[in-house]
């Protein structure tokens, strides 16, 4: 197997402080507070539509709960990516869930 060189560690910008450290914190919690309520939403539209194009009245409830279930896994991955740090893919430096040791 040939031996591919690490990938270079970049150099990772400082977290902002002051003023504009507590925007970018602040935003993120935005983000996460309006992600349920958005999925919901765009769940109960949906399952409306449907019901229209269908006749049926039972789609518009199936569609506000996917839509309630999509916007609860969001918000969690958004949480547990914010708590992970400054690396909020999950991944490591090389993209492939290690560090950059290769085996």
């Amino acid at each position: 197997m040939p031996y591919h060189r690490p990938i270079p560690r970049s150099k990772q910008r400082p977290a902002p402080s002051g003023f504009f450290g507590a925007w970018v914190q602040a935003e993120k919690y935005i983000q996460i507070a309006l992600v349920l309520p958005s999925a919901a939403f765009i769940g109960w539209l949906a399952g409306a539509w449907l019901d229209g194009v269908f006749h049926q009245t039972w789609i518009t409830t199936a569609g506000i709960v996917l839509g309630i279930v999509a916007g609860l896994v969001g918000a969690i991955q958004l949480a547990i990516a914010y708590a992970s740090g400054p690396n909020q893919n999950g991944k490591g430096e090389n993209g492939k869930g290690d560090s950059g040791a290769s085996s």
